[in-house]
């Protein structure tokens, strides 16, 4: 009986060691997401991803380009070109890809794809109470998987019940804005929604919004969701 105890104990207590050692994982693995502007995100590991590439500073080379919807903040051709190769997948709307060329992989809501070894879902993204972004026009955010973290980037969109039912999502990259997109409590709402373990706030200090907007959402899940606030690159 005793070294049945001090098993379970040594496991109880290994337990307790790999619980904070998971939350200091995703902080490691958060340093790997630049933010540039925008909804603009740069995911490098061994695959280098962008999300809506839009005022880029410079020439790269993009693995995957996830585009969100046709908007000209979201669908820039110009800034494509910048990172695309022959090689580079895109994942976007039927509306976004008529602008583009190359490797299109076109989705809509419900589609579930692999590019270059990486599980991609796209789903809704819409305006509740606004005309920005309807519903019909079927444009998208995408839950995607890299190195085992689920991430979660929504695109342009309003707090919408769809958040809901999206599970284990590790990292959310939420709008803050409002005007076009949910306002910083809308964003808080929909991070207790979605659950994550982090959440990044983004669609702030380009066109609307700004950091204030971003620390509110962050003010406002204290003590409930870790935020990371990125620096923008």
């Amino acid at each position: 009986m005793y070294f049945i105890f001090v098993s379970v104990g040594l496991a109880q207590q290994n337990q307790e060691i790999k619980s904070p050692s998971k939350k200091e994982d995703i902080q490691k693995f958060v340093e790997k997401i630049h933010w540039l502007g925008h909804d603009t995100f740069k995911i490098f590991n061994k695959l280098v991803i962008y999300t809506d590439p839009f005022k880029l500073k410079k020439a790269d080379k993009a693995d995957i380009i996830l585009i969100t919807h046709e908007h000209f903040d979201h669908c820039s051709p110009e800034d494509v070109k910048l990172i695309q190769t022959p090689d580079t997948v895109i994942v976007t709307t039927e509306d976004c890809a008529k602008k583009l060329s190359g490797n299109i992989k076109i989705v809509k809501p419900g589609d579930k794809i692999n590019a270059m070894g990486v599980e991609i879902e796209a789903v809704p993204a819409y305006n509740t109470n606004k005309k920005f972004h309807p519903k019909e026009k079927n444009w998208v955010g995408y839950i995607f998987k890299v190195d085992g973290y689920r991430i979660y980037i929504a695109g342009d969109t309003d707090l919408i019940p769809e958040m809901k039912t999206f599970k284990d999502i590790d990292i959310a990259l939420l709008p803050v804005s409002g005007t076009y997109v949910m306002t910083a409590e809308e964003a808080a709402e929909a991070a207790i929604d979605i659950n994550p373990k982090l959440a990044i706030p983004m669609h702030y200090g380009s066109i609307v919004g700004s950091e204030a907007d971003a620390k509110r959402f962050s003010e406002l899940l204290k003590g409930k969701i870790d935020v990371v606030i990125k620096a923008q690159e």
